[in-house]
């Protein structure tokens, strides 16, 4: 559970920076606004609108991490989510595994049994090429005993 508070506050820290840097942007292309009718000159040959991409970009990417965030908070155990809960789903989640483990080491035992039969079959394919070449005569191997 640590590890998930750990991504949302990282989540949220991150939508921190983005705004922070949203506002920057802004700051920096936006034109000078006049208060009361005062004008201020200042720096015109700034841009006088700030371009599309930066508006894109920061409201693609705190979007994103807004969604980031809901997610990481769903994913948090909720307040029905009791002691007894949690340890029956444990429980339940221990005999999967244990399950999903016997299923393992069974097609390990059938893959090992088919590698033997694989590697008789080419130390018989590799003796008769050897007996061909060597022109002894063809005599039946004898089956090796596994």
């Amino acid at each position: 559970m640590a590890d998930r508070l750990t991504q949302l506050q990282d989540a949220v820290n991150s939508l921190a920076d983005q705004f922070c840097n949203a506002i920057g942007v802004l700051q920096q292309f936006s034109p000078p606004a006049s208060f009361s009718n005062i004008q201020t000159a200042i720096n015109k040959d700034q841009p006088s609108n700030p371009t599309e991409e930066y508006a894109q970009l920061f409201a693609a990417l705190i979007a994103r991490t807004a969604k980031d965030i809901d997610v990481l908070i769903d994913s948090l155990p909720s307040e029905e989510s009791t002691a007894a809960l949690q340890a029956a789903s444990l429980r339940q989640l221990e005999e999967e595994n244990h399950d999903a483990a016997a299923r393992l080491e069974d097609v390990v035992c059938r893959g090992d049994v088919l590698l033997e039969k694989i590697q008789s079959a080419l130390a018989d394919i590799a003796q008769s090429q050897l007996r061909t070449r060597s022109g002894a005569p063809c005599a039946p191997s004898a089956p090796e005993s596994s």
